[in-house]
């Protein structure tokens, strides 16, 4: 790996970092989905899946080791190689905001399937369904925002990569 790509994938993974603690006072309403799906569009999906493990890491740096982390280290890269396989048919900002409003809908019954794994069936429906309306507001504000941001933050990313990044 070049010095550049460390350098970048660090940048990356700070910027997705920073994005999530600056909006954590508003409940599921954040940027990281809308960050990986752009960086994987523009950097690859190789770059992006180390964002998301370094992210992931950085992540329980901060809040401590549990089972969401399991979740994370899964989710992630899910969202970036799906984004990948879109990437090849779609290059419109509906798609993704599309699968960025579905990935916020099933986000908590992801999770709960991995707390059935450790606390058994019946904690995994009652978390999904205690999350039920997070997850509504989780994948509103996921399309949303990625309607509206996709396209400045590619292209913005898109200059800064043929500026600096040269590749």
């Amino acid at each position: 790996m070049k010095a550049k790509d460390v350098v970048l994938i660090g940048i990356l993974s700070a910027s997705i970092t920073a994005g999530k603690l600056a909006l954590s006072f508003i409940p599921n309403v954040e940027i990281v989905t809308l960050l990986f799906i752009v960086y994987t569009v523009v950097f690859g999906y190789r770059r992006t899946l180390l964002v998301s493990i370094v992210f992931t890491t950085t992540e329980i740096f901060i809040y401590g080791f549990a089972t969401w982390l399991l979740g994370y280290y899964i989710i992630w890269p899910t969202l970036i190689l799906l984004t990948e396989i879109m990437n090849k048919r779609f290059k419109s900002e509906y798609a993704y905001a599309i699968l960025g409003g579905i990935f916020g809908y099933i986000f908590g019954l992801f999770f709960a399937v991995i707390e059935s794994f450790f606390y058994g069936i019946a904690y995994g429906w009652a978390y999904w369904i205690r999350g039920l309306l997070f997850d509504l507001l989780h994948g509103t504000s996921n399309f949303i925002i990625v309607l509206l941001l996709f396209k400045p933050v590619k292209n913005l990313l898109e200059k800064l990569k043929k500026s600096y990044y040269a590749v």
